[in-house]
């Protein structure tokens, strides 16, 4: 799961027009993330299979995605219905959905994965696809805290994968963080950033390194206010106003960290931890292992350092 501050980015791409080397593109995981990062696709006009095991999950992925689509049509055509109604009829019908993991891959210029982050099961899916995709086919990973020169590791395209770490909401996060790796050959790396414009992102580069840009900074950040708090410097809520009126943040790090999930963040922290122990700023704090024992992870179960039963 993607970290990130969603108030400060707003921006849609709908250009249309293709001129990257990138037109078919597959998508593998029906969730938040893979159904955002299908849409943006489709919006430009990419061919665009949407994969998952479950049937209910492309059900539910379809309807969020059309729901997603109508909303960016009413925002950007609110004066001129007509143009709007074309600009969803255009992107839906780029959309495909399936369950057929091999047969999906087998023309597409790019696959980007968007399954659960972990390594074992990434290497599954990677090692299963990597004989049936074209020789052409470019291998991406959306993860926000594993190594992409590990998830490559079983493939035999190294030079043809690249990392790809969208940002949630997808639609709406400009920020689109390109991955390589010392085998990512230069080819793949121009035409990522280039389709990474073409669907209306801002693109940054970044070596592979734990976290990447924004959340190797965003994950320690939050680590650090739960030390603040454990020590009893200030209270998590004098915290978050601290930062929000003295450092301009739109959320402060623990309104953000119940917002992100308590779970996502302990795991990002406790995988890093192991790869690296002597790096102290990866270790989980107490306070963070207790609120996922209990279960308490924030927004999505209604509390978290603070209490949204309301």
């Amino acid at each position: 799961m993607s970290l990130s501050f969603t108030i400060l980015s707003r921006g849609i791409s709908t250009s249309g027009y293709l001129h990257s080397a990138i037109k078919n593109v597959t998508v593998i995981g029906g969730g938040l993330m893979g159904s955002g990062i299908a849409q943006v696709a489709a919006q430009v006009g990419n061919d665009v299979t949407l994969v998952d095991v479950n049937d209910g999950a492309l059900q539910k992925a379809k309807s969020s995605i059309q729901t997603s689509i109508q909303r960016v049509a009413k925002k950007l055509y609110k004066d001129n219905p007509s143009e709007g109604e074309k600009f969803i009829s255009n992107s839906l019908g780029k959309l495909n959905f399936s369950l057929n993991l091999k047969d999906s891959v087998k023309n597409a210029d790019l696959v980007i994965e968007a399954i659960v982050e972990n390594l074992e099961t990434k290497h599954n899916l990677f090692s299963n696809i990597d004989s049936v995709a074209s020789s052409k086919t470019i291998f991406a990973s959306n993860t926000s805290s594993l190594s992409i020169q590990d998830i490559a590791s079983v493939t035999s395209r190294k030079d043809r994968f690249i990392g790809l770490h969208f940002f949630n909401p997808v639609p709406v996060m400009k920020l689109l963080e390109v991955i390589r790796t010392p085998e990512t050959s230069d080819d793949t790396f121009k035409k990522a950033m280039e389709w990474g414009k073409e669907i209306g992102k801002v693109t940054i580069t970044c070596k592979d390194t734990p976290g990447f840009v924004v959340n190797r900074l965003l994950v320690p950040f939050m680590s650090e206010a739960f030390k603040m708090l454990e020590r009893g410097d200030a209270t998590a809520k004098d915290i978050d106003i601290a930062m929000k009126l003295g450092a301009g943040y739109p959320m402060g790090p623990f309104e953000l960290a119940d917002y992100v999930g308590h779970d996502t963040t302990y795991f990002i922290l406790k995988g890093w931890s192991e790869k690296y122990p002597d790096v102290p700023q990866f270790k989980p704090t107490e306070t963070l292992k207790k609120l996922v024992n209990e279960g308490k992870l924030g927004v999505k179960t209604g509390e978290g350092i603070y209490s949204y039963k309301k």
